[in-house]
This record gives structure tokens, C-alpha cells and sequence, in this order.
């Protein structure tokens, strides 16, 4: 496989053209030839004009891409080589949606042929991929796993508005369904991946690793996060403390704060509810999910008590809350705990105002219910920076003081202001 795709006598095809698909389809695109599905017309119509959906790749990324965009099924049929990159959340109760990747398996079991190769990239549960995708291909074309088409999963790194850790020079994770179908896969990932593959002894291998690398970061967050409550209580920075300890040479830097998108704040679940089909309940990651979950409602607890306690009229006080972002200098907001903020404000009958440098205000308004507001006011009970992008990095307290009241409150969820908030209030995690 590997050799027909690089003499391009076989294309590569990428399902779900998002923040991970997206990037995979154009580098496999300036070397070999490549198909990119997604269902959403519109989202095709932009790449087809070399726009990213997603606001992550300049247009020059599109350049010298020898690439195709489609949502028709019967283009996918000309590929051989399947990469599905679609999303894998979580429902309302926290219960993984495999929705998008078993309809995608849908997808593939109406082009797959014999002889080609299939390979998942979403995040899933160990298991998932062959328990659970596979049958749906096997059931809609006819075909054996593993003997009229081979499969392996190699799960995605793509780190949004991260321009440092890329698709190439972070190692790939590869594992296929035989000897031959793992060779061949990391042959074809090494095309574009120059710092190389990491080849898993089994698709399980490869997906619980995947899922743990979230794991262990959402767990290290919520460790930071209780610290914060406590320090808080004893009246102690928890910046100033990490600073502190950070200087031992084994200390694990991770810092508190509101964790969200649909990594950190999604992965575990797909664990803990693959760990509880099995009999067993997973309490250390469900304890830091707990925590992690709850801190939303800490922030707003924390601000209204603020508010109140400078004598203002809890229902008649107004908060800017500035950035609404999962995360700092992208625009997506998907699973933003930022959204779960200004809700808990909200049921304090708190007027909230956000601002954001980067997110969609029709976006935002279909998604959770509020847009963005177009003009500030100078009289805010408390200003909430929840997400640090790099544009309200170069704020002074005199820009805050323009903005709010006297009494207010500069809720600083990500501690960049640190040290230069004098005269206003001042509050972090």
C-alpha cells in the first residue's frame, strides 16, 4: 500500500475535515494525493477556497496541496487508504457519543474495497475501534477486518493554536491489525511525520494510550485546583506557592483552571465508562473529573461573594467576563467551562457582559445561548479574564480601572497579572 500511495497510484482519503483532519489531509497533500470528506457542505465550500473552518491554518497552508474536498460518498471510492478524524464527545450526562465515528464508519463501510487500509485517529475507549467501528464496516460492505481490508489506529496530538508541538515534529503513535498492516501504516505516517512513529504492539495498546495522556494531565489539573481551594482558604497566592516549589527539579509544573474542549476535559470519561462496563469504577479519575467540573461554579461563587460583600445590589451588579475560548488564541469554544461561568453568574440574576478577541458572537449564541457584547461599560462589579490570550496579556490596572467600578473585582483565573493589580481588588485560582 504503502508504495502504490507514494508512486500515487493510490490516494489517501481523510474523514472529518476539523482541527485534526484538516492539518493530517493537507501534509499527506504536498507529498502524495489525497481526498478530504466532510458532511458539512459549507465547511467544504471554504476549503475548496483554501479557508480553514476552524481558524487554525493560514490560507499559504493550502498551498501546493494536491488535495480534493468533498462530501460526495462516491468520490471517497477512488481512495485506498481511510484515515477517520472525526470528533468523539460527551453527551449531557458525560456518556461517550460514538455517533460521528460510527457514522463515519458507515461511510467507509459503503467505499471500503479489498486490499485497502482503514485507520481511526479519535479518541476513543481501548476496544472501540474493534468492538465497536469495525462490525459496522464489516456489517454495511461484506468485507472481513483484517482479511479483505486491513485496519489500525493511531491516535491523534494535535494541540490546538499550538504552532510548536505539529503533526510533524511530534512522534506518531501507530499500530495496526498484523505485522504487515503496521508496517505499512508507519510507512505512510512517516511520509509526513519527521520525527517519526512509535509503533504499539495492538490497537489497544495505541488507543489507552491515547487516553491517558489527557488522563494524566486532567488529574495533575484538578491536584492544582484543590490546591487552590485550600490555599485560598489560608490566604496564600497559588501561583507564589508553585513558584516556589517549581524550582525543585522533579517538580511537575501544571497550573489551576477551568478545564474544558474535547481532550482534557472529555478523554477520561471514555475511560471511566469503558473501566465501569468491566466491573470496575474508576474513583482517582472520577474524583479529579468531579473537581475539574466543579470549578466553574467555584469562580462564580467566588465573584458574587465579592460583589456582595462591597455592597452592591447582587441583581442589579454587571460582569465583563473577557474570553470564552476553551482555551487561550484559538476560536473554538466547544466544551468551554467559561460558558458554565457565566451560567452560574446568570443564576445569581448577575448581569454578565463577555468580550472575546478570537470567538464567534453568532457562534456563542447558538451554541449556549449569549453572544458578544459590542460596547463595553465603565461600570463593572467585577472584570472575570478566563482565558489569557495574548491580547489581554498587555493590560494595565488602568485599563481596568476604566471599565469598573472602584470596589470591583479582577478575577485573574490564569494569574498574568500577578503583582500589577494595586489598587483594584484581586483574585485568582
Amino acid at each position: 500500500m504503502y508504495q502504490r500511495i507514494v508512486d500515487k497510484e493510490s490516494k489517501v482519503a481523510v474523514v472529518g475535515l476539523g482541527y485534526v483532519g484538516l492539518p493530517i489531509a493537507l501534509a499527506f497533500a504536498r507529498t502524495v494525493q489525497v481526498i478530504g470528506f466532510d458532511i458539512h457542505e459549507g465547511r467544504i465550500q471554504m476549503m475548496q477556497q483554501s479557508i480553514d473552518p476552524s481558524n487554525e491554518l493560514a490560507s499559504s497552508a493550502f498551498d501546493h496541496c494536491d488535495i480534493s474536498f468533498t462530501n460526495s460518498i462516491d468520490d471517497l471510492r477512488q481512495a485506498h487508504f481511510y484515515i477517520i478524524a472525526v470528533p468523539t464527545p460527551v453527551d449531557a450526562h458525560n456518556v461517550p457519543d460514538l455517533t460521528p465515528v460510527l457514522r463515519a464508519s458507515e461511510t467507509i463501510g459503503k467505499v471500503v474495497k479489498k486490499g485497502d487500509y482503514v485507520v481511526f485517529e479519535s479518541t476513543v475507549y481501548p476496544g472501540c475501534t474493534e468492538e465497536d467501528c469495525l462490525p459496522v464496516i464489516e456489517k454495511i460492505s461484506g468485507l472481513k477486518a483484517g482479511v479483505d481490508f486491513k485496519y489500525g489506529y493511531s491516535p491523534e496530538r494535535i494541540n490546538p493554536g499550538d504552532k510548536v508541538h505539529t503533526l510533524e515534529n511530534v512522534i506518531k503513535v501507530v499500530s495496526g491489525s498484523d505485522a504487515q498492516a503496521l508496517d505499512e501504516i508507519a510507512k505512510v505516517y512517516e511520509l509526513v511525520v519527521t520525527a517519526g512513529v512509535h509503533k504499539a504492539s495492538s490497537v489497544k495498546v495505541a488507543e489507552a494510550a491515547k487516553i491517558i495522556e489527557n488522563t494524566q494531565r486532567d488529574l495533575n489539573i484538578a491536584l492544582m485546583n484543590e490546591l487552590s481551594v485550600i490555599f485560598d482558604k489560608m490566604g496564600i497566592n497559588t501561583y507564589e506557592v508553585l513558584e516556589a516549589a517549581g524550582t525543585k527539579w522533579n517538580f511537575l509544573k501544571f497550573y489551576p483552571g477551568l478545564v474544558g474542549g474535547h481532550c482534557i476535559g472529555v478523554d477520561p470519561y471514555y475511560l471511566t465508562y469503558k473501566s465501569a462496563q468491566l466491573g470496575y469504577n474508576a474513583r482517582v479519575i472520577l474524583s479529579g473529573r468531579t473537581i475539574n467540573d466543579e470549578m466553574a461554579a467555584y469562580v462564580a461563587k467566588k465573584t458574587v461573594q465579592s460583589i456582595i460583600k462591597s455592597g452592591a445590589n447582587i441583581a442589579e451588579s454587571k460582569v465583563l467576563v473577557m474570553g470564552c475560548t476553551f482555551k487561550e488564541n484559538v476560536s473554538d469554544i466547544r466544551n468551554s467551562k467559561v460558558a458554565d461561568v457565566i451560567k452560574e453568574l446568570q443564576a445569581f440574576n448577575v448581569s454578565v457582559h463577555v468580550t472575546d478577541t478570537h470567538a464567534d458572537s453568532a457562534e456563542l449564541q447558538h451554541e449556549y445561548g449569549f453572544g458578544l457584547v459590542s460596547d463595553l461599560s465603565n461600570d463593572y462589579d467585577a472584570i472575570i479574564v478566563a482565558v489569557n490570550h495574548d491580547a489581554y496579556t498587555h493590560y494595565d490596572e488602568a485599563y481596568f480601572q476604566s471599565i469598573s467600578k472602584a470596589t470591583a473585582l479582577i478575577v485573574d483565573l490564569k494569574g498574568i497579572y500577578r503583582g500589577k493589580i494595586t489598587q483594584l481588588k484581586y483574585w485568582s485560582l
